[in-house]
């Protein structure tokens, strides 16, 4: 019998082995698996709620909710079980096994899934802005907003001369004319009225000045306490206000004197509480991702695995569930908008190795500093499919992005990849009021079209811009380009939908091969892409690289992927921090977007390089790639043929659609 000195005593240390690991900046589960004291529960047939809830009662647990909108499966939890464990709590596990009804029961593992953009408390502190006034050259920006000779009428909100990405005339050292061109798509009338976007994040406050009238209660839910209230906990860092500003760069009142304006300041903004709690689970994750997807418009996430350089992580299987559920079912069958921040990990990490930035199902945006470049934070990967802003690189006060922040206060410090994804948000719930029947598939093409180069630019002329085969430019840093809030909504208001997709899977190199930094490896896939069958494909959307191999040091291994027409997608980057010898990839999902409207048919080659990282003691490292299978994801007809295409207005799609029309399509 323990007694209650010993008690304390372990207590104690269990607390300081679980702050330890709450403080890592690893992803944890890698070497400790971590336990919850929530349970995925399956009951017989289609039980519904109220036999979920005997079920809990008789088996000494707490009923939360249907997971996914299921009549079987369930969330329960248990208050006698710690929420942060290391040890399977199998007694509790058998007495639900037991229970005749229960099909199944799972104890949910515990998870690291980090803001990204956080900034300390001084940094907060040092740029808290309490509703001062700001007028930031607002005479001289009305003589240059003007739109076919008439004058724009120009927000009056105080901080609107801060929010350079919504009109840059140089604020902070900008580019003048590098922004999100939103005071067009503004003047046209389009604002995202009847739009919701759901800010999955630390909460929100729904009751700043700026966002209370624009809250959309019914849609919003706090997964972290299981409540429909997803005001973000206090703390004295104030850690918790990363939700609210994004929500503000959304749904931020117009006109009101509070703050500044958000992209889409006519929609409606809903919070989803579910990143604070020690640890996610799969569980939260899916509920989250998969609530009230008739109601919610657009879901946009600024969080992901920890940006690290070495972890390679993605959704578990009930938040892929939910995803695809979204796509597919959402919006009535439209499909729900996932929107991504493609990460802060920097030039060190690689945003393939993030499943939910690299999914086909979402929409990864990076982001651009305000003078064109990429920011210092920025991840590049092949999967990024446009990019808004974050910060600039000048050392003024009001570099950053200006938004709401907590207790109806207003920053102008929020930065980094969490700040360049709810700007997207915005611009695409414009573009959804310009047509309301636009699908998931429908705003990525739109996307790739209406995006553009402008000023964006590699300061180390690294990643330049390139056309594909299909005479689309992209950048291995900022996809297709930055949004065009007037261009996608012009071309929105006319799109006239998108012909079926289909998937094909191209073919499959099984041989195992070693590699090493003076052996590479190259394999090549021949593919008619279908031809002839249910899943023909004749013009590319994603296009998807199933890997497995491993390698003494995982950081070292890059490849490449070229297409029949030539265009070449580095799909895994070199990540110097990267030192795992064990995992490596096993069917890894690299994706690319760069081969978009191309012809598949011919042939695909794949390129593993070891490439040695400057500082790594070791020459000798080696390599054992196992398996590359190829699948292909797009139309078996023609996707613009029936779009209206105006040269100058739609210069991308006029381009694409006379390339098609040159012959190069299959007949």
């Amino acid at each position: 019998m323990i007694n209650l000195t010993e008690w304390k005593y372990r207590t104690i240390l269990s607390v300081i082995f679980l702050l330890t690991l709450l403080q890592s900046k690893q992803t944890v589960c890698e070497s400790v698996e971590v336990l919850t004291n929530s349970w995925l529960v399956e009951l017989d047939h289609s039980a519904g709620q109220e036999v979920a809830k005997q079920v809990a009662k008789r088996t000494g647990f707490s009923y939360v909710s249907p997971v996914l909108g299921s009549g079987s499966l369930f969330h329960f939890k248990h208050k006698g079980v710690s929420p942060v464990r290391t040890r399977r709590s199998i007694p509790h596990s058998r007495i639900l096994k037991a229970h005749p009804y229960v099909k199944s029961a799972l104890q949910q593992t515990g998870f690291v899934r980090s803001k990204r953009g956080y900034k300390s408390l001084d940094s907060v502190l040092a740029n808290l802005d309490v509703k001062q006034p700001s007028y930031y050259r607002l005479a001289n920006i009305k003589e240059e907003t003007q739109n076919e000779g008439k004058q724009s009428k120009l927000p009056t909100d105080p901080d609107f001369g801060k929010e350079w990405y919504l009109l840059n005339t140089g604020q902070s050292g900008g580019t003048p004319g590098l922004d999100l061109n939103v005071l067009e798509a503004w003047e046209a009338g389009y604002t995202g009225k009847g739009v919701t976007t759901a800010i999955m994040d630390d909460g929100i406050d729904y009751l700043h000045e700026d966002l209370r009238h624009n809250y959309n209660a019914d849609a919003s839910y706090d997964f972290s306490s299981d409540d429909p209230y997803p005001y973000p906990r206090y703390t004295d860092t104030w850690f918790n206000s990363h939700g609210t500003r994004c929500a503000g760069e959304v749904s931020a009142a117009r006109d009101n004197n509070v703050c500044g304006v958000g992209v889409a300041y006519g929609s409606k903004v809903a919070g989803l509480r579910m990143l604070d709690q020690p640890f996610m689970t799969d569980l939260i994750e899916a509920n989250a991702m998969g609530h009230k997807p008739g109601m919610i418009d657009i879901y946009s996430a600024s969080w992901g695995p920890t940006d690290d350089g070495k972890t390679v992580d993605g959704p578990r299987n009930l938040t892929m569930r939910a995803i695809v559920n979204g796509v597919n079912s959402g919006r009535n069958g439209l499909g729900n908008i996932y929107v991504w921040a493609s990460g802060d990990g920097g030039p060190n990490d690689d945003c393939n190795c993030d499943g939910y930035a690299a999914s086909m199902w979402t929409i990864s945006i990076n982001s651009a500093t305000n003078d064109g470049q990429t920011a210092g934070y920025d991840e590049s990967c092949s999967s990024t499919l446009a990019s808004t802003f974050s910060n600039g690189k000048s050392s003024s006060r009001d570099a950053g992005v200006a938004t709401t922040d907590l207790y109806n206060n207003c920053t102008a410090s929020h930065s980094g990849t969490s700040a360049a994804a709810p700007e997207a948000a915005g611009v695409f719930a414009l573009a959804l009021e310009a047509n309301r029947n636009l699908t998931w598939r429908d705003m990525q093409h739109l996307t790739v079209l209406t995006s553009k180069k402008n000023s964006l630019h590699d300061s180390n002329n690294i990643h330049k811009w390139k056309l594909n085969g299909a005479h689309l430019e992209f950048n291995h840093l900022f996809g297709y380009g930055v949004l065009d809030a007037a261009a996608i909504v012009d071309l929105a208001s006319n799109w006239r939908g998108l012909p079926e997709r289909f998937h094909c899977t191209a073919g499959t190199v099984g041989e195992e091969r070693t590699f090493n930094f003076d052996k590479s490896l190259r394999m090549t896939i021949d593919t008619t892409a279908c031809s002839g069958g249910e899943n023909e494909v004749n013009f590319l959307e994603h296009v998807q690289s199933f890997i497995t191999l491993r390698s003494s040091f995982r950081g070292c291994v890059t490849l490449y992927l070229t297409s029949p027409m030539n265009t070449t997608s580095m799909i895994l980057s070199q990540r110097p921090k990267d030192d795992d010898s064990k995992n490596g990839f096993t069917r890894w999902p690299f994706m690319t977007t760069h081969t978009w409207a191309e012809i598949p048919r011919g042939r695909w080659a794949m390129e593993v390089v070891m490439e040695p990282i400057l500082g790594l003691k070791s020459n000798m490292e080696t390599g054992i790639f196992k398996e590359w299978t190829l699948v292909l994801h797009g139309t078996r007809n023609a996707p613009y043929k029936d779009q209206p295409a105006d040269k100058v207005r739609h210069e991308k799609l006029f381009m694409v659609k006379k390339h098609h029309e040159a012959g190069i399509v299959y007949e």
